[in-house]
């Protein structure tokens, strides 16, 4: 299974956000310092703020920071939240233009990935992010956000 690069960047954003309680860095300066177009990181932080895990304050002072909420959020919970819950394939040809698969209705395939797919996020799901960023993630995105340069 691969993640969106949206369900990435989000985890990203949160980690780094999670390392600089005292900082607020902008949605621009996370951009640069997880070396992504600003536009992505422009849509994910809304995504995110919206979902109540980051808290964005415009104007001069402003800048991100997580919520209670995105410290103690589950891991599985954010990456369920920014993959959607389709499943790993698609059998029925809901994809525009992708004809439905002829073995979909007696396929054991289906069910052993939609177990796989369970199972990943069950790994994930007692995850916090603060734990994520614990040594020795947390010093290396703290090295990562203090680049120079980029504040």
């Amino acid at each position: 299974m691969r993640l969106l690069r949206s369900t990435d960047l989000a985890l990203r954003v949160l980690m780094r956000l999670a390392v600089t309680a005292d900082a607020m860095p902008t949605t621009r300066q996370v951009a640069a310092d997880m070396d992504v177009p600003y536009t992505h990181a422009a849509k994910v932080v809304a995504e995110l703020q919206h979902l109540g895990l980051v808290h964005a304050r415009r104007g001069r002072g402003g800048g991100l920071a997580l919520t209670e909420r995105g410290r103690t959020a589950s891991v599985g919970a954010v990456v369920r939240t920014f993959e959607g819950d389709g499943d790993v394939v698609d059998c029925d040809g809901a994809t525009q233009g992708t004809p439905p698969c002829p073995l979909r209705s007696a396929c054991r395939l289906r069910g052993a990935l939609r177990g796989a797919q369970e199972a990943f996020y069950a790994a994930l799901d007692p995850l916090t992010v603060a734990e994520i960023v614990d040594e020795p993630t947390g010093p290396l995105l703290l090295g990562i956000s203090r680049r120079p340069g980029l504040d």
